[in-house]
C-alpha cells in the first residue's frame, strides 16, 4: 500500500524588512568610568576602537526587556496587527537563564502569542543569520510575518578589569519585522563559520566550573589581534560575497552596515570595499559601543533617522564574531510607503 502524498506549502516569492525598532540601555557610561580597572585612557580606548561612550542597562533592566521594546516598535512602525506574526526569532548570548528563550517571552510581551518562537545563538552574526532564518521560513511558506531582534545585555558577562574587551561593550536590542513582499528585498545571504579559531572570542570559564568553586563567574574575553585580523581580511571576502550573490555593486549600495566591532576595523571594511562616498557607513559604536548581536539592526534604525535619504535604497550588513561565525546579504530598506499586505 502506498502512503498518501504529503501536502507541502509555499510562501511568498519574495520577502522584505518592514520596519526597525530599538531600544539601548539607560545609561550613557564615557571611557573615564572604566579606565580605571584596565589602566587605561580616554585617549587610549577612542585611538584603538572610536568609542567614546556606550549605553548600558540598569541592574533592573536584562536583555529580554531590551528586546521586547524594541520589537514593539518594530511592530508599531511595520504597521501590522502583532497578532500576525507567527515567528519571533532572537539572536542573544546573554539570555539571563538557560531556559525559557527570551523569544518566547518576547512573543508574548509584543501581542504575539501563540507565535513559533525559538533563540539562536551567533554571537555578533546573529541578527544576519535571525534575517536569513526568518526569509526563508516565509518563503517555504513556514510563516508568514516574523519579528527578528537582536537583544544583548553585555555589561552582565564583562569583567571590569578585562582589558582585552570590557570598555567596547555596551547593551541594546534591535529588531526588525520581515514579511512578504512584491520585489526581493533581502538578498542571499553567505554565512559560515570556523570552529578551528573558537578559542578567539568567548567565555572564560563554563557555569559548570563556576558551580563547582573551580573558577569565577564565567565573562567575555578574546584576543584582540587575531580578532582584527581575521575581520579586516577575511570578512571583506565574504562582503564581496554577499554583493556577488545579490547581484549588485558597492556602487549601487545606499548604506553599508558593518558589525559595530571597532572603528578602525569599519573604517578598513570601507576602504577595502571602495565605497563611493555617497554610500552612508554605520558608525554607531561611537555612542553605543559593541553590542554583539543587537548591532547591525540598532545601527541601521539610527542610520534611518539621521540619512532618511537613504530609505528605500540597499543596504549590505555583515556580522562576525565568537565561533568564530559569520553573516552577510544586501537587504533593501524599509522606505516611506505602507508594507503591502
Amino acid at each position: 500500500m502506498s502512503a498518501p502524498i504529503l501536502t507541502q506549502p509555499t510562501g511568498a516569492a519574495h520577502t522584505r524588512i518592514y520596519s526597525y525598532g530599538a531600544a539601548r540601555g539607560e545609561n550613557v557610561v564615557d571611557n573615564e568610568a572604566l579606565i580605571g580597572p584596565i589602566d587605561s585612557s580616554d585617549e587610549w580606548i577612542r585611538q584603538r576602537t572610536g568609542i567614546v561612550t556606550r549605553t548600558r542597562a540598569v541592574a533592573e533592566t536584562d536583555a529580554i526587556d531590551l528586546a521586547s521594546a524594541a520589537a514593539a516598535e518594530a511592530v508599531e512602525r511595520a504597521g501590522i496587527p502583532a497578532s500576525d506574526v507567527d515567528l519571533v526569532i532572537v539572536a542573544t548570548i546573554s539570555n539571563p537563564k538557560q531556559t525559557p528563550s527570551v523569544s518566547a517571552i518576547v512573543a508574548d510581551r509584543v501581542g504575539a502569542n501563540p507565535a513559533a518562537a525559538y533563540d539562536l545563538n551567533a554571537a555578533c552574526a546573529g541578527f544576519a543569520y535571525g534575517v536569513a532564518q526568518a526569509d526563508a521560513l516565509i518563503r517555504a511558506g513556514a510563516a508568514r510575518y516574523a519579528i527578528v531582534v537582536g537583544a544583548e545585555k553585555l555589561s552582565d558577562i564583562v569583567d571590569p578589569a578585562d582589558r582585552s574587551i570590557s570598555f567596547l561593550l555596551g547593551d541594546g536590542a534591535g529588531a526588525v519585522v520581515v514579511g512578504p513582499s512584491e520585489f526581493p528585498g533581502i538578498g542571499p545571504t553567505v554565512w559560515g563559520s570556523d570552529g578551528s579559531k573558537a578559542d578567539a572570542v568567548g567565555m572564560n570559564h563554563t557555569l559548570v566550573e563556576f558551580r563547582d568553586g573551580s573558577a569565577p563567574w564565567p565573562t567575555l574575553r578574546q584576543e584582540g589581534p587575531t580578532v582584527f585580523r581575521w575581520a579586516v581580511w577575511e570578512m571583506v571576502k565574504v562582503a564581496r560575497q554577499a554583493l556577488d550573490a545579490a547581484g549588485v555593486t558597492a556602487s549601487d549600495l545606499a548604506a553599508f552596515v558593518p558589525h559595530q566591532a571597532n572603528m578602525r576595523i569599519i573604517d578598513e571594511f570601507a576602504k577595502q570595499l571602495g565605497l563611493p562616498e555617497t554610500v552612508v557607513v554605520a558608525r554607531d559604536i561611537e555612542t553605543t559601543g559593541n553590542t554583539s548581536a543587537a548591532s547591525i539592526p540598532l545601527a541601521t534604525h539610527r542610520l534611518l533617522a539621521e540619512h532618511p535619504d537613504v530609505a528605500g535604497g540597499l543596504a549590505l550588513q555583515i556580522g562576525f564574531g565568537a565561533g568564530l561565525v559569520f553573516g552577510a546579504q544586501v537587504v533593501v530598506l524599509p522606505g516611506a510607503a505602507a508594507p503591502e499586505h
